[in-house]
């Protein structure tokens, strides 16, 4: 057990930096030795069984003990960390105990970064920015990397036209959003779009997938109320948690996946919709203005605006419309948004920080 590589994904809350992280673990398992430490995650479980001698599981001290020394070919061990205390951690270990390795930090956020941040970052051997905006906040990037998909985890069904009734919800087709319900992520935006919208469609029902936290239960039993009061209590479902195996189920249950957050790093859904052959209608934040074929594969809106939220998923309602976007959808996250791409990337970082 010697990995060239130590991914961390430290936080036990399932997130999108942990997404990103499940996605690339058995694609970089193929080319390179990798160690992962944190929290579990179905990709690193398919890692280990599919690259059983190129993929290893480290507790944080497995991780610092292998650290102290180079590799057996002279050159450091990179660790690759996606936030501050793993930053702060991986800074420790190179210039206090002065420990042979180099690390590789990745950005999204597409805003000035506060002091400590920026510091953190600056120290850093390699950065690799998910976009070029977010590389703009951070003088010292080496590359940009979109993130990518799997098409094989995300992919659509035989007949998106029929497969709704698997579900067990009434109607005939569904339109998702999926993410966590707070108001960052704009569920309410959603709400009231669809309370503007479903007694025009009655095939359709909406569901909202993902965590609600304590300290948002207010907020979605707000929501609850406001969807009772226009008596669409059956037709606008709150799903809960989706277990990461089954997200790309529901993903292909729906005709249409709407993103609607008020703000949003880079934002995976729109690209995990478009893989499982979803029309998608997404706000202007993130990578969705990247990422959406505009009246292609769907159509970016302002943020926080529902009156063009709404509109734009009234011309998607029609069901062969969205399933011709969503074809040419899962063709363009194909050609551009596949997490092979995103891992050849990194492996360029990888091989710059080597050489030099």
């Amino acid at each position: 057990m010697n990995p060239e590589v130590i991914i961390t994904n430290m936080k036990k809350r399932y997130s999108g930096v942990s997404g990103t992280v499940n996605a690339l673990l058995p694609v970089q398992a193929k080319t390179l030795s990798i160690g992962f430490v944190g929290t579990d995650l179905p990709g690193a479980q398919l890692a280990k069984r599919s690259h059983p001698d190129t993929f290893f599981y480290l507790s944080v001290w497995q991780a610092i003990w292998v650290s102290r020394k180079l590799l057996p070919n002279g050159q450091p061990r990179i660790w690759h960390v996606r936030r501050d205390p793993e930053m702060m951690l991986t800074i420790f270990l190179r210039d206090v105990l002065r420990f042979p390795i180099k690390i590789v930090f990745t950005s999204a956020a597409k805003h000035r970064h506060s002091w400590f941040p920026r510091w953190l970052i600056s120290k850093m051997d390699g950065v690799i920015s998910t976009t070029p905006e977010a590389a703009s906040f951070v003088p010292n990037t080496t590359r940009v990397v979109p993130h990518g998909i799997s098409l094989e985890r995300f992919s659509p069904p035989e007949d998106k036209l029929t497969i709704w009734g698997r579900t067990g919800l009434p109607g005939k087709y569904g339109i998702g959003t999926f993410g966590r319900v707070r108001p960052d992520k704009g569920m309410d935006i959603f709400v009231d779009a669809m309370i503007q919208l479903l007694p025009e469609f009655p095939d359709y029902t909406a569901v909202i997938a993902g965590l609600c936290t304590p300290q948002y239960a207010g907020f979605q039993k707000q929501l609850e109320q406001k969807i009772a009061a226009a008596g669409l209590s059956q037709r606008i479902i709150f799903l809960g948690v989706i277990d990461a195996d089954t997200v790309a189920d529901w993903y292909q249950n729906v005709l249409i996946t709407v993103a609607c957050p008020r703000y949003e790093p880079f934002g995976l859904t729109p690209l995990e919709g478009m893989a499982c052959g979803c029309a998608v209608v997404a706000s202007d934040t993130g990578a969705f203005r990247t990422i959406v074929d505009e009246g292609k594969t769907g159509y970016v809106v302002p943020t926080d605006d529902v009156d063009k939220l709404t509109k734009a998923i009234r011309q998607l309602m029609d069901a062969p419309s969205a399933i011709a976007m969503g074809k040419q959808g899962r063709e363009r996250v194909a050609t551009q948004f596949t997490v092979d791409n995103e891992a050849s990337g990194i492996a360029t970082v990888y091989a710059s920080i080597w050489q030099a």
